[in-house]
């Protein structure tokens, strides 16, 4: 899952962001409108995590404009101004939940897997030969037995699961599973799909397609 953080407190951006990537999510950070505007149509995000009160372009601008380019992202937006009429007023502009400020960052993770596994499938559990992957719990077993996997090993088996034997190539999992952080022209994606492999185990389910990426036929 890949998420984009718009929020005009740096502190507050930069803090949410470091949770989402110890939660084994990709976080990109954008500190004002435009920005934020910018790389959400950039690039694909499941979640766009939207201060209300932004300046420059206000947060309801950036939702609209969202909605009317037909943004495949959820909304999540936050503002310190949360009574019943706010909450109405930022749903009807098209956003996906509200959270008020101050709020529990566990409460935020919550929604935020919440939304992201409703853009991505109403089908929690992903199965494909003897390899079963539960969205839901974050849990994934080959045979019936249980597979201790990293965030991001985790994050790349559901790509490629999700897939549904097509080719995901490094690039995208690139995009879908690190975040604008990671160095495209490091080998991480080739290194995670190795140990993946291994904890996987043989026969090895998880085919190279030679330049154009990888497949669980």
């Amino acid at each position: 899952m890949r998420v984009l953080v718009v929020e005009d407190q740096a502190e507050l951006a930069d803090d949410i962001a470091d949770g989402l990537r110890d939660q084994g999510i990709g976080a990109d950070v954008a500190y004002d409108g435009p920005a934020g505007l910018e790389k959400a149509l950039m690039n694909s995000y499941d979640v766009v995590i939207l201060d209300r009160d932004l300046p420059e372009v206000h947060g309801d601008a950036v939702c609209a404009t969202l909605v009317g380019a037909r943004s495949t992202a959820r909304v999540l937006m936050l503002t310190a101004a949360a009574t019943v009429g706010d909450r109405v007023q930022g749903l009807n502009l098209g956003a996906d939940d509200y959270l008020g400020k101050p709020f529990a960052f566990e409460e935020l993770v919550a929604r935020v897997r919440a939304l992201g596994r409703r853009e991505r499938a109403a089908v929690p559990l992903i199965v494909r030969g003897d390899i079963m992957f539960d969205r839901a719990r974050r849990r994934a077993s080959r045979a019936g037995r249980p597979l201790s996997l990293t965030r991001k090993e985790m994050g790349v088996l559901e790509e490629l699961l999700a897939a549904d034997g097509g080719v995901v190539s490094a690039e995208e999992l690139l995009d879908r599973v690190w975040d604008e952080n990671a160095d495209p022209f490091t080998r991480t994606v080739t290194v995670t799909i190795g140990r993946l492999r291994r904890k996987l185990g043989e026969p090895d389910p998880i085919d190279t397609v030679v330049g154009s990426g990888y497949r669980l036929p």
